[in-house]
């Protein structure tokens, strides 16, 4: 199997879909002779043309809204924003139209159209550029909110998510585009949507995580293996919604403690929804307060600060220890 950035896999997911459904669409600012900001979707201009591939104006709402109107007449759109934080402008598309027909029409029609941004801080970026606002999707009903945390289960995650027959939210964490190389398979390969994957097993803390946070999580876990003599259990979410709280639970009645790590802000993130499944569900299993390492209640900071903002090793491994002594 070919090694593969994560550019490259979601460039061969969108390729491939394209060749085997001639409904397929992509469209946004600049994919199509540019190949777009980061490169996604390089080469395929060239393969498919201009009628499949589509540049459009700056305008985030006429994307979405268009994707919209494809999706109802049969076709299968990708919409790219080139950063998340560009997406509040279609806001209105996604919540009040793509999440909602299929309800409004009582099944007659569905919205099968993917909407995939950049997200996320670490690449020194200005603002608006950085933010992690993966709860305004996730708490939308209708939509589903996908991210992937590596090059080959972002292929297999954005092919499920073509092929939905619902509106899916697909964010890419940017920091990981290019971090590293995974094997990809060039035959077909799909992951189930509102799944998550257990991609470490340990027996005494439970790790939760998703997106560019999953590589500290696991160089934490990994770390307190060698340091500390600790198997930590890692959990990689994939889908914000449907949120699978069925391994995460189970996992903490395993072990009794846990830690959830993400770099939205701490008020109202998917911590503290996973924190109360885990409530609900496995309480009495737990023998140590559930700990949140976060980003924080701020705008995302610029260059010089940055890093400060983010969760790092570090700042894990401080919360770790510190229900491991509880």
């Amino acid at each position: 199997m070919a090694k593969m950035t994560m550019v490259q896999s979601i460039n061969l997911a969108l390729k491939q879909e394209m060749e085997g459904d001639d409904r397929v669409i992509v469209l946004g600012e600049d994919v199509g002779k540019d190949g777009g900001v980061f490169r996604l979707t390089e080469g395929l201009f060239d393969l498919f043309g201009g009628e499949r591939v589509v540049d459009t104006p700056l305008a985030e709402s006429g994307i979405v809204g268009m994707s919209i109107g494809m999706a109802l007449y049969g076709l299968r759109p990708i919409c790219e924003i080139q950063f998340s934080g560009f997406t509040y402008q279609a806001f209105h598309q996604l919540e009040s139209h793509a999440a909602r027909l299929r309800r409004r029409s009582r099944g007659r029609f569905s919205v099968p159209m993917v909407m995939r941004a950049p997200y996320g801080a670490g690449v020194r970026a200005l603002e608006h550029h950085s933010e992690s606002r993966e709860a305004y999707w996730a708490h939308t009903p209708g939509l589903k909110m996908v991210i992937p945390s590596g090059p080959r289960i972002a292929r297999a995650l954005l092919v499920s998510a073509i092929r939905d027959p619902d509106p899916v939210v697909f964010y890419e964490p940017k920091a990981l585009y290019r971090a590293f190389r995974e094997e990809v398979p060039e035959e077909e390969e799909m992951f189930p949507l509102g799944k998550s994957r257990m991609v470490r097993e340990g027996a005494d803390l439970t790790m939760i995580s998703f997106g560019a946070m999953l590589p500290p999580t696991l160089e934490a876990a990994e770390q307190l293996k060698t340091q500390d003599g600790v198997n930590a259990e890692v959990i990689d979410l994939l889908s914000i919604s449907p949120l699978d709280d069925a391994l995460f639970t189970e996992s903490v009645r395993k072990t009794g403690r846990a830690v959830i790590v993400h770099e939205a802000p701490r008020s109202f993130g998917a911590g503290a929804e996973i924190l109360s499944r885990i409530l609900e569900k496995s309480f009495f299993y737990l023998e140590a307060p559930v700990a949140r390492v976060t980003g924080f209640d701020v705008v995302v900071p610029l260059f010089a600060r940055e890093k400060a903002y983010l969760p790092d090793v570090p700042r894990i491994l401080r919360a770790a220890r510190g229900i491991l002594k509880t």
